[in-house]
Protein backbone atom coordinates (compact mmCIF):
# COMPACT_ATOMS: atom_id res chain seq x y z
CA UNK A 1 0.00 0.00 0.00
CA UNK A 2 1.52 3.52 -0.92
CA UNK A 3 1.33 6.32 1.72
CA UNK A 4 1.09 9.74 0.91
CA UNK A 5 3.83 11.43 2.44
CA UNK A 6 2.80 14.15 4.37
CA UNK A 7 4.25 17.62 4.32
CA UNK A 8 5.88 20.44 5.93
CA UNK A 9 3.72 22.37 7.76
CA UNK A 10 1.52 19.41 9.24
CA UNK A 11 1.90 19.18 12.76
CA UNK A 12 2.47 15.48 12.62
CA UNK A 13 5.91 16.30 11.55
CA UNK A 14 6.77 18.10 14.59
CA UNK A 15 5.62 15.83 17.37
CA UNK A 16 7.43 13.40 19.24
CA UNK A 17 6.62 9.66 17.77
CA UNK A 18 5.21 7.14 19.86
CA UNK A 19 7.71 4.28 20.53
CA UNK A 20 6.70 0.99 18.95
CA UNK A 21 5.32 -1.99 21.60
CA UNK A 22 3.33 -4.73 19.54
CA UNK A 23 6.14 -6.70 16.92
CA UNK A 24 3.64 -8.31 15.10
CA UNK A 25 2.74 -8.95 11.65
CA UNK A 26 1.09 -5.28 11.03
CA UNK A 27 4.43 -3.88 11.90
CA UNK A 28 6.13 -6.08 9.46
CA UNK A 29 3.19 -4.96 6.64
CA UNK A 30 3.69 -1.24 7.61
CA UNK A 31 7.58 -1.63 7.26
CA UNK A 32 6.94 -3.20 3.42
CA UNK A 33 4.64 -0.47 2.69
CA UNK A 34 6.97 2.21 4.16
CA UNK A 35 9.54 0.84 1.31
CA UNK A 36 7.07 0.75 -1.31
CA UNK A 37 6.04 4.61 -0.57
CA UNK A 38 10.01 5.56 0.08
CA UNK A 39 10.50 4.03 -3.53
CA UNK A 40 7.58 5.84 -5.28
CA UNK A 41 8.18 9.23 -3.93
CA UNK A 42 12.43 8.94 -5.16
CA UNK A 43 13.54 8.83 -1.45
CA UNK A 44 16.49 7.04 0.46
CA UNK A 45 15.07 7.55 4.08
CA UNK A 46 11.71 7.63 5.50
CA UNK A 47 10.11 8.01 9.14
CA UNK A 48 6.53 6.99 10.07
CA UNK A 49 5.44 10.16 10.67
CA UNK A 50 6.07 11.38 7.29
CA UNK A 51 3.25 9.24 6.54
CA UNK A 52 0.86 10.66 8.97
CA UNK A 53 1.70 7.43 11.90
CA UNK A 54 3.28 8.67 14.91
CA UNK A 55 5.65 5.98 15.96
CA UNK A 56 9.60 5.24 16.07
CA UNK A 57 10.18 3.47 12.78
CA UNK A 58 11.97 4.50 10.05
CA UNK A 59 14.07 2.80 7.15
CA UNK A 60 17.06 3.67 5.05
CA UNK A 61 18.43 2.54 1.71
CA UNK A 62 21.11 4.64 0.21
CA UNK A 63 21.19 2.02 -2.75
CA UNK A 64 17.43 2.46 -4.03
CA UNK A 65 16.12 -0.82 -4.42
CA UNK A 66 19.68 -1.56 -5.94
CA UNK A 67 21.14 -3.79 -2.96
CA UNK A 68 18.16 -5.14 -1.09
CA UNK A 69 20.68 -6.60 1.63
CA UNK A 70 21.26 -3.03 2.53
CA UNK A 71 17.70 -1.95 3.52
CA UNK A 72 17.80 -0.45 7.23
CA UNK A 73 14.73 -0.65 9.16
CA UNK A 74 15.50 1.11 12.49
CA UNK A 75 12.41 0.85 15.20
CA UNK A 76 12.88 2.88 18.40
CA UNK A 77 16.28 3.90 17.48
CA UNK A 78 18.83 6.02 19.25
CA UNK A 79 21.85 7.38 18.72
CA UNK A 80 24.55 6.43 21.30
CA UNK A 81 28.10 7.63 19.82
CA UNK A 82 28.65 10.26 17.45
CA UNK A 83 32.02 11.26 16.48
CA UNK A 84 33.75 14.05 14.01
CA UNK A 85 31.73 16.68 11.82
CA UNK A 86 29.96 16.98 8.40
CA UNK A 87 28.60 19.80 6.43
CA UNK A 88 26.05 18.32 3.86
CA UNK A 89 23.28 19.08 2.01
CA UNK A 90 19.98 17.27 2.81
CA UNK A 91 16.85 17.41 1.50
CA UNK A 92 13.63 16.26 2.87
CA UNK A 93 10.79 14.02 1.36
CA UNK A 94 8.17 16.23 3.53
CA UNK A 95 10.15 19.46 2.28
CA UNK A 96 10.46 18.79 -1.85
CA UNK A 97 12.67 20.42 -3.75
CA UNK A 98 14.12 22.12 -0.70
CA UNK A 99 18.02 21.25 -0.40
CA UNK A 100 20.33 23.17 2.12
CA UNK A 101 23.59 22.14 3.94
CA UNK A 102 23.30 20.91 7.80
CA UNK A 103 26.23 20.17 10.05
CA UNK A 104 25.69 16.91 11.30
CA UNK A 105 28.11 14.29 12.98
CA UNK A 106 30.23 12.52 10.83
CA UNK A 107 30.44 9.08 12.26
CA UNK A 108 27.46 7.47 14.61
CA UNK A 109 26.48 4.38 16.01
CA UNK A 110 22.90 3.81 16.92
CA UNK A 111 21.10 1.24 18.84
CA UNK A 112 17.60 -0.28 17.73
CA UNK A 113 15.16 -3.36 17.55
CA UNK A 114 14.47 -4.71 13.80
CA UNK A 115 10.73 -5.79 12.89
CA UNK A 116 10.79 -9.22 15.06
CA UNK A 117 11.62 -7.06 17.93
CA UNK A 118 15.61 -7.97 18.14
CA UNK A 119 17.66 -5.29 19.43
CA UNK A 120 20.99 -4.43 17.64
CA UNK A 121 23.21 -1.90 17.07
CA UNK A 122 24.72 -0.33 13.47
CA UNK A 123 27.61 2.30 12.70
CA UNK A 124 27.77 4.88 9.71
CA UNK A 125 29.62 7.38 8.29
CA UNK A 126 29.12 10.25 5.78
CA UNK A 127 25.83 9.53 3.55
CA UNK A 128 24.91 6.41 6.16
CA UNK A 129 25.40 9.00 9.07
CA UNK A 130 23.71 11.85 8.11
CA UNK A 131 20.18 9.85 7.26
CA UNK A 132 20.86 7.93 10.49
CA UNK A 133 20.73 11.41 11.91
CA UNK A 134 18.08 13.06 10.18
CA UNK A 135 15.45 9.96 10.15
CA UNK A 136 15.59 9.66 13.91
CA UNK A 137 15.19 13.85 14.26
CA UNK A 138 12.14 12.91 12.68
CA UNK A 139 10.93 10.79 15.69
CA UNK A 140 11.74 13.18 17.76
CA UNK A 141 9.87 16.09 15.98
CA UNK A 142 12.66 18.05 14.53
CA UNK A 143 13.12 19.05 11.02
CA UNK A 144 16.64 19.65 9.01
CA UNK A 145 15.59 23.13 8.58
CA UNK A 146 15.58 23.73 12.08
CA UNK A 147 19.30 23.09 12.02
CA UNK A 148 20.08 25.92 9.21
CA UNK A 149 20.86 29.47 10.06
CA UNK A 150 17.45 31.68 10.68
CA UNK A 151 18.23 33.84 7.55
CA UNK A 152 17.95 30.49 5.42
CA UNK A 153 14.92 29.24 7.73
CA UNK A 154 12.62 32.16 6.73
CA UNK A 155 13.53 31.89 3.34
CA UNK A 156 12.57 28.54 2.87
CA UNK A 157 9.15 29.60 5.27
CA UNK A 158 8.11 32.33 2.62
CA UNK A 159 8.91 30.13 -0.21
CA UNK A 160 7.01 27.38 1.50
CA UNK A 161 3.93 29.90 2.31
CA UNK A 162 4.22 31.25 -1.73
CA UNK A 163 3.71 27.78 -2.80
CA UNK A 164 0.78 27.04 -0.28
CA UNK A 165 -0.97 30.45 -1.33
CA UNK A 166 -0.72 29.16 -4.88
CA UNK A 167 -1.89 25.72 -4.75
CA UNK A 168 1.42 24.17 -5.24
CA UNK A 169 2.37 22.91 -1.65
Amino acid sequence: MLYEIIKFPDPVLEKVAEPVTLFDDTLKKLVDDMFESMYAAEGIGLAAPQINISRRITIIDLSFQKRPEEKIVLINPEVIAVEGRQHEEEGCLSLPDIREKVTRAAWVKVRAQDATGKHFEVEGTELLARAFQHEIDHLNGILFISKISRLKRDLVSRRIRKLMKNGEW
